[in-house]
């Protein structure tokens, strides 16, 4: 949906720096308070602590003003009269529905004013939206003179982007945004050098136009910048233990036999693989935490590599025996898992490698993970050895498991070389800490702070800018303080700075260091590396040419994180968790099958970049990408190993682009049903481009009969007749309905099913066009929508620039999407061209 931007974070007339100076300004008395009253308590660590406090003050005050001045920038926000031939055509065509109280669909003409504002932007955008789709004035109305209808659209439009670039020019299309939580994580591990998790310990993030990145929803609470130092300072813990070498966990590993992983007691009843002959043994049963391994328990938290060797038990014929492996505690009082991966265990014994995070005290846990198999029954909730075997079901065969402590990134010496360049360090030893060598401790200070707020900025530093973090570093030193806690401090409270955790964008094009920053997280989700700084120091970032190889280049190592971070929001596949189908209806469905949905749609995301595809493809596609788990799920044959493999389509298959891929349509369903209203507005928004808004407040959701006794399609019938309702379900249901013989699982269905497990009715997937045009099912309903390739590519090229921009595209950004797509028709709308075109447009390259 398009939305009105309501202004910068910060006054129209305030840079970021400005912004600082100004905070610092206000401050600094106080901060010079604090240093004496600090300075005099007893009890009290010295240094820069004090001023890392200021320093979240400093924070505090910015999401403050993010907060308030919108409303500021609103007060002073120009408006427009209205054109008179728009006057005049509302008032001849729309007043006899739309006026009033009891107007339809709550759409009041007369409340729009005689100017645009940021109030009532979207209502005059709605209206030119209306009236340019033939929607209004209604088929059953006297239509407009064609000649009075085109001076609407062509001054209403005019009259329109005028006014939002008037807006444009003077603050940007763009509010200051901070990072999100993921990039914030990626921030931390390129700046110290340190790989563990961190995201998890943030607070949820709204999501606005579909995406975290959108400054619109972003927000900053107590509780948040509370917790963004309580990451800083964990990410700093990591980053000193391990330059430090304050202790030697790094170094962890474990060669486990069979028979260390298994249950050590056999005449206990547990969870634990049963040893027979010289195996661990794990049969299939649906018994929890059952395969959990605790001789993989984590000492410490880290990554860890795990190899493991296994081979499968009485597998069925015509396929292996699936397994899942998870992490987690494996007790009733911590039931969460994380997921690790899967594998498919064959006769013969094969090894298979995972890496995954552990927590101390977590272990993994590997089992059959496959639905269709035979499950062991145990009695008590707990597996005795010898029980399993006669039940004669499928089971796997561990052999060994490897388990080594891994770190992503640089080593410890890399790490020591980021935080304090080519100082030496004496390393801590029993009873004493670590030492960091310097024959001129403040001078060493200031030339590291510098160094590294350049790299925490992400751009080029004056000096003068970071006065107050070197000056308390430097006073903390002369207070007795330890050049290495010194230093850490200093550190801590770069972290805390705005400059960290929000971009630096000035109204107007971006600064050459600005631009690569956005380049860079839009591609990778990380602050820009040494090629991007050094294009940048060059003022080189300016050139098309330039923007392109530099995208050629982060692709080819992060092509895979790119659509996993853009997918996981644009199409929701980190909602692939949020329900689970019912088991008692959808019995083949399980973990396996889920995860292999995703890389499904992941890999097929993938090959579209990479080849420069189509991006007609995201609505069909003579191929995708299967492994032999999700190829039987979706009955279809000739699929074998456990791998992610590109498999042809047939028409028989009814399967082919994202459209009916199995995680688009699971997180388009609430586990138990489908709704062709939820469905439809999902892929009207996400994949067609259209802007629905939201039911008035007096309409009621329209539920599901379970009983059977109404088809969706009949209460739906009823719900349309609300005028109110009709002209938005004109657009949603087709879609909807074209999706209904796939059911919330993924799977193809011809019947809805009753409450009892019985066969319902027969579903009816055909519909009717707004134009009259009708599809009789999901093959038809493809061949219409491929007819326009250019909307689905203007939609991919919407979805970059308000994920990779931090905007969302307004009005009068709809004329430069496109110019991106006209600029792509040679490649046939290609994805990769559609990106290109996004990065070094005007749109991403200005605030």
């Amino acid at each position: 949906m398009l939305r009105y931007h309501n202004g910068p974070a910060f006054p129209c007339w305030m840079t970021m720096s400005s912004l600082l100076r100004t905070i610092y300004g206000i401050l600094t008395p106080f901060v010079a308070t604090l240093a004496r009253a600090w300075g005099q308590a007893p009890g009290v660590r010295q240094g820069i602590h004090r001023l890392a406090t200021v320093a979240t003050v400093c924070v505090a005050i910015a999401a403050l003003l993010a907060a308030t001045s919108a409303s500021a920038a609103d007060s002073h926000a120009p408006s427009a009269a209205v054109p008179e031939s728009v006057r005049v055509f509302l008032e001849n065509n729309c007043l006899d529905c739309h006026e009033g109280e009891h107007a339809e669909a709550n759409f009041d003409v007369t409340a729009l004013s005689d100017e645009v504002n940021a109030d009532n932007l979207q209502r005059w955008v709605r209206s030119f939206d209306r009236v340019h789709a033939g929607e209004m004035p209604p088929a059953d109305a006297e239509p407009p003179a064609a000649d009075d209808r085109q001076a609407f659209l062509r001054d209403s439009a005019a009259w329109l982007k005028a006014f939002q670039n008037e807006q444009t020019a003077r603050i940007g299309r763009v509010q200051a945004r901070r990072l999100t939580n993921l990039q914030l994580e990626r921030s931390l591990h390129a700046v110290l050098g340190v790989d563990i998790p961190l995201a998890k310990q943030l607070p949820d993030e709204p999501r606005s136009g579909g995406f975290t990145t959108v400054a619109d929803g972003q927000s900053m609470s107590h509780f948040q910048l509370e917790q963004h130092l309580q990451i800083v300072d964990t990410a700093l813990d990591e980053a000193f233990r391990r330059a430090t070498g304050a202790d030697a966990q790094d170094d962890e590993r474990r060669e486990l036999s069979a028979r260390k992983v298994a249950r050590q007691n056999p005449r206990r009843r547990c969870r634990e693989p049963e040893m027979i002959g010289e195996d661990a043994v794990v049969w299939s049963s649906n018994l929890t935490f059952y395969g959990r391994l605790p001789a993989t328990t984590a000492k410490h938290d880290g990554w860890y590599r795990f190899k493991i060797r296994a081979s499968a038990l009485k597998k069925p014929d015509d396929h292996g025996v699936w397994c899942s492996v998870r992490t987690g505690r494996c007790v009733s009082s911590a039931p969460l898992y994380g997921w690790v991966g899967s594998f498919c265990a064959q006769n013969e014994p094969q090894e298979w490698t995972f890496e995954a995070w552990l927590e101390r005290g977590e272990m993994i846990e590997v089992r059959p993970g496959d639905n269709t198999l035979k499950k062991a029954r145990f009695a008590g909730g707990q597996a005795g050895a010898g029980e399993g075997g006669p039940q004669d079901v499928p089971g796997i065969a561990i052999h060994s498991v490897d388990m080594q402590r891994i770190h992503h990134g640089p080593d410890n010496q890399g790490i020591r070389e980021l935080l304090f360049a080519e100082l030496t360090l004496r390393p801590a030893r029993k009873r004493e800490p670590a030492v960091l060598n310097s024959d001129a401790p403040k001078a060493d200070a200031a030339r590291l702070l510098h160094r590294f707020a350049e790299r925490a900025f992400r751009r080029d530093v004056d000096p003068q800018e970071i006065t107050h973090y070197v000056s308390a570093t430097q006073q903390a030193i002369a207070d007795g303080q330890p050049l290495l806690d010194a230093v850490r401090d200093g550190y801590r409270a770069l972290l805390c700075s705005p400059n960290f955790l929000y971009f630096h964008e000035a109204p107007g094009r971006l600064d050459h260091h600005a631009v690569a920053t956005r380049l860079s997280y839009f591609l990778t989700g990380a602050p820009p590396d040494d090629t991007l700084r050094r294009l940048a120091a060059e003022k080189r970032l300016h050139d098309p040419d330039v923007l392109i190889q530099q995208v050629d280049r982060l692709l080819e190592d992060h092509d895979e994180q790119f659509i996993r971070d853009f997918a996981n929001q644009w199409l929701d596949l980190s909602e692939i968790n949020f329900t689970e189908p019912d088991r008692k209806l959808y019995r083949e469905f399980d973990v396996v099958v889920q995860q292999s949905m995703v890389s499904e749609t992941e890999t097929f995301l993938t090959d579209l970049l990479r080849r420069d595809a189509p991006t007609a493809r995201l609505i069909d596609s003579e191929y995708t990408f299967l492994n032999n788990r999700l190829a039987r799920f979706y009955d279809i044959d000739g699929v074998q190993g456990d791998a992610i493999q590109k498999v042809t389509l047939d028409e028989s298959t009814r399967r082919g682009g994202v459209l009916t891929q199995g995680a688009i349509l699971k997180v388009t369903a609430n586990g138990t049903t489908t709704s062709p209203v939820i469905r439809g507005v999902w892929i009207s928004e996400r994949l067609l481009g259209e802007s629905i808004p939201p039911p008035p407040e007096s309409v009621p959701a329209i539920e599901p009969d379970v009983r059977g006794a109404n088809t969706i399609r009949e209460l739906l019938e009823k719900h349309r007749s609300d005028t109110s309702c009709a002209s938005c379900h004109v657009k949603i249901d087709p879609p909807g309905f074209a999706l209904e013989n796939f059911d919330p699982a993924g799977s193809w269905r011809t019947h809805y099913f009753r409450r009892g497990n019985k066969q319902g009715a027969k579903i009816d997937p055909s519909y009717q066009w707004p134009d009259g045009a009708s599809f009789a099912d999901i093959t038809e309903f493809r061949q219409r929508v491929l007819a326009d390739p250019e909307k689905i590519a203007a939609n991919v090229a919407e979805k970059m620039v308000v994920y990779g921009t931090g905007g969302e595209v307004s009005f009068a950004d709809r004329e430069a999407i496109e110019a991106m797509v006209r600029s792509t028709r040679k490649s046939d709308y290609g994805f990769r061209s559609i990106l290109n075109a996004v990065v070094t447009s005007d749109l991403f390259l200005t605030k």
